[in-house]
């Protein structure tokens, strides 16, 4: 997460920010479970909705951190889904 707090000041469609949440998502496929579009839309969403999500997000990466990759996600779906 602290890869896209150094990418906040970038838009949303910033190929930079975009990499970065392709890169999240082979994370997780690679080292967790197949993340397919739905369940990285349901990430991002959760992020925001859940406020442990949130707080750990934002005191591990910095504050608005979470709001941003959320926001970035659903960016990325909504241009690749």
């Amino acid at each position: 997460m602290k890869a896209f707090a150094k990418l906040k000041e970038h838009s949303l469609s910033d190929s930079k920010v975009q990499k970065q949440v392709e890169t999240l998502q082979s994370y997780i496929s690679e080292h967790f479970y197949p993340c397919d579009m739905e369940i990285l839309s349901g990430l991002g969403q959760m992020y925001i909705a859940d406020n442990r999500f949130t707080a750990f997000i934002d005191k591990t990466a910095g504050q608005g951190t979470a709001s941003f990759v959320s926001s970035a996600i659903a960016e990325y779906v909504k241009n690749n889904g």
